[in-house]
């Protein structure tokens, strides 16, 4: 509601502005006015300042959003090929700001310099040989440098060695959320079709496979610290983006294709807590919360729960009406937590079975039932 408000009074100034002009135009009439649409010396002036007043706005923007905005950025990467991903990012924007610095002001100093006037006389050149050598061969050189660089980042990111050791899991995508499956003891993931997908089976694991028999189906991702994890990445309806932003990984999940990215994690869950500017950006979110949730709580409103860190798989691409909701809990354990919490859980198998399986009859003996059971119909069965 305030937002349409403010809308209406900035249209309304608008009006009042425009009609301001409208009368100022008639109180001169009489009066010598040039209305010609072809601009003069005292127009190229103030175009030419002009120039030099939109070249400060662009500095002072800038610097006054990397004060603003610069403690937002993400921090440390939670994975072992992080640093190369921020490494390519930062010496990306850094030649962007640098020659984004130099170009604007030549830009808008020549705008200032060469403005139009009734005394200057336009030089035709037809070329230049050596500036056009100069201003194609220095962005190519970079351009190539940072290209190399990148395809280089890219190759060792993606390259996952056959004889590694690497856990197996796959990333199933939906709308709106995510579901992870772990490949059990052979760590190889049984094979699976949508066209499978059948009550407890979600996500269309071919219970025949004998790679399949061990798998397991989970809705929080727990990784191991230490371990390459290599994913393969399945969609079930329309393009989703697999999205892990700690970890300096993203990958599309395309219907109909499976795609991969492995990486290795470098901080557990509670070690990536405990960082010093993660207290400090969490001590934060939660003084604004505190803030905001006693103006809930004077409306009648229930108070906000404090905030506690964690990973999260996102999506990144924008699949639906509720895109920004489709996230996955993302926990890092030491290898002897991983194993722990991944032994307790049942395998899709046992899942199958079990939702598949008889239910005992109310009153029958053995059925588990909190009823009293009738001693003349328990009499009657067991003398059958």
């Amino acid at each position: 509601m305030t937002s349409l408000l403010v809308i209406i009074v900035l249209v309304l100034l608008s009006i009042a502005l425009w009609q301001l002009t409208k009368i100022f135009d008639l109180t001169q009439v009489g009066s010598i006015k040039d209305d010609s649409q072809v601009a003069n010396d005292g127009d190229n002036n103030v175009q030419g300042y002009l120039m030099f007043g939109f070249l400060a706005f662009i500095y002072i923007f800038t610097i006054y959003g990397l004060i603003k905005w610069g403690p937002l950025v993400l921090h440390t990467p939670a994975s072992k090929h992080g640093s190369m991903v921020d490494s390519l990012m930062n010496i990306t924007w850094v030649l962007i700001f640098i020659v984004q610095a130099i170009t604007q002001a030549l830009v808008h100093y020549f705008s200032f310099k060469y403005r139009g006037n009734k005394s200057n006389k336009a030089l035709y050149l037809a070329d230049n040989n050596k500036l056009e050598v100069i201003w194609s061969g220095i962005p190519a050189i970079v351009l190539t440098g940072l290209i190399l660089y990148g395809l280089y980042a890219w190759t060792d990111i993606m390259f996952v060695d056959k004889d590694e050791d690497t856990i197996e899991i796959e990333l199933y995508a939906q709308q709106f959320k995510w579901t992870a499956r772990y490949s059990g003891t052979d760590n190889v993931l049984g094979k699976a079709n949508v066209r499978l997908i059948e009550g407890v089976n979600t996500l269309g694991v071919d219970l025949s496979d004998p790679n399949a028999q061990d798998d397991i189906v989970v809705s929080e991702l727990h990784i191991p610290k230490g371990k390459k994890v290599h994913f393969k990445i399945r969609s079930q309806d329309v393009l989703h983006s697999a999205y892990f932003p700690h970890f300096r990984a993203q990958m599309n999940c395309v219907p109909g294709m499976v795609t991969e990215f492995a990486f290795e994690p470098v901080y557990t869950s509670d070690e990536y807590r405990a960082m010093p500017f993660m207290v400090e950006k969490v001590k934060k979110i939660n003084d604004l919360r505190q803030a905001k949730s006693k103006e809930l709580v004077a409306n009648g409103l229930p108070a906000l729960d404090p905030y506690t860190f964690d990973y999260l798989l996102l999506c990144n691409k924008i699949c639906g009406a509720s895109h920004y909701n489709m996230q996955m809990k993302v926990v890092v354990d030491t290898p002897e937590d991983f194993k722990t919490w991944l032994s307790d859980k049942p395998t899709l198998v046992q899942e199958v079975k079990a939702a598949n399986a008889p239910k005992p009859v109310e009153g029958a003996i053995g059925a588990d039932s909190t009823k009293t059971n009738d001693t003349a119909v328990i009499a009657k069965i067991a003398m059958k």
